[in-house]
């Protein structure tokens, strides 16, 4: 008799083990020559040797299906036990959320987004709110993760003040800047079990940061992702720029109807797209109200607010003609 530690790496141990470890006892009843005993992502085996081999293959298939889908049932089990094809990807999804929902792109500029990345090292991603610009940007830095193509995620935000003044938040520094960094937090939860979350962030795997901390880094081997551009300054948003290394990926999001720099400040995404607009190896992908796949109530409501606009810039336009 043999004794073996098998590690579960990168994979939620509850999707493993199933409902009150269903999927466990499935496994247990396929090789009754082996005692299993699983405690958190460790899974001790003790028996036969020949058996034991078949079912380290065994569990290997199964968690990097797991790794895929986030997902397992009863009927895929014994799939990959008789040791029939398994099912693949397919092509149009980016990753698999915590629930085992597919993540893929549901407009034509969604898919654009995907292509666009895909042919180019620099992504700008620009439309109003609720187009799905941040979280399918971390949907493919989590996939570009999985697959190896990338040894970390770098993600940021500048700290920008809208409506509320930092200094009067409670805590110190870090929970004055951490909601700035929530809907971040919030897609790579979607995606990333919690405990291998937590151990990427505290390994620097993955990290989150406010705009600033970023000067004077080389990014190397990383997809980068700077989130609400349009609060950058011109001087922001160009050191951001230039931090990019070898091996990276970066993708710039942001929202023109939605800038919270003082008014007499310009916005470093506007002058960044203005200037970079024909340069090789940058895409610009746009996304309009049509791309929107929040509640139908927020398409609405961005369609009122640009009416709005449109109507008060036209009002001051008239009244400046009338001076």
């Amino acid at each position: 008799m043999i004794e073996k530690h098998i590690v579960l790496e990168d994979i939620d141990p509850v999707v493993f083990y199933g409902v009150s470890n269903g999927h466990l006892q499935m496994i247990r009843s396929l090789y009754p020559k082996l005692r299993v005993v699983a405690r958190d992502n460790v899974i001790r085996v003790l028996g036969d040797e020949e058996q034991m081999a078949a079912f380290e293959e065994t569990v290997e298939t199964i968690r990097r299906h797991v790794l895929k889908f986030n997902a397992l049932s009863d009927e895929e089990i014994l799939e990959i036990v008789k040791g029939g094809q398994l099912k693949s990807v397919p092509e149009d999804v980016v990753v698999y959320s915590m629930s085992g929902r597919p993540i893929k792109p549901r407009s034509e500029n969604q898919q654009r987004l995907i292509q666009a990345y895909n042919e180019n090292d620099m992504v700008f991603a620009v439309g109003p709110a609720g187009t799905g610009k941040t979280y399918l940007s971390i949907a493919l830095a989590v996939k570009a993760l999985k697959e190896k193509t990338a040894k970390k995620i770098i993600l940021s935000r500048p700290a920008v003040e809208a409506g509320e003044k930092l200094g009067f938040l409670p805590g110190d520094m870090k929970d004055k800047i951490d909601p700035y960094l929530q809907p971040l937090y919030d897609a790579l939860e979607d995606m990333l079990p919690q405990v291998k979350l937590q151990d990427m962030m505290e390994k620097h795997i993955i990290q989150i940061a406010p705009l600033a901390f970023m000067r004077g880094r080389t990014l190397n081997d990383a997809v980068v992702i700077l989130d609400e551009a349009q609060n950058t300054t011109p001087a922001q948003i160009r050191m951001f720029l230039t931090r990019m290394g070898w091996n990276t990926k970066m993708i710039i999001t942001g929202d023109m109807t939605q800038i919270d720099l003082p008014r007499s400040q310009k916005s470093g995404l506007i002058e960044a797209l203005h200037i970079l607009n024909n340069v090789e190896g940058i895409g610009v992908v746009n996304l309009t109200q049509k791309d929107i796949v929040r509640h139908k109530l927020v398409t609405r409501i961005v369609n009122a607010y640009e009416n709005y606009d449109k109507e008060h810039d036209r009002s001051d336009r008239e009244e400046a003609e009338k001076q």
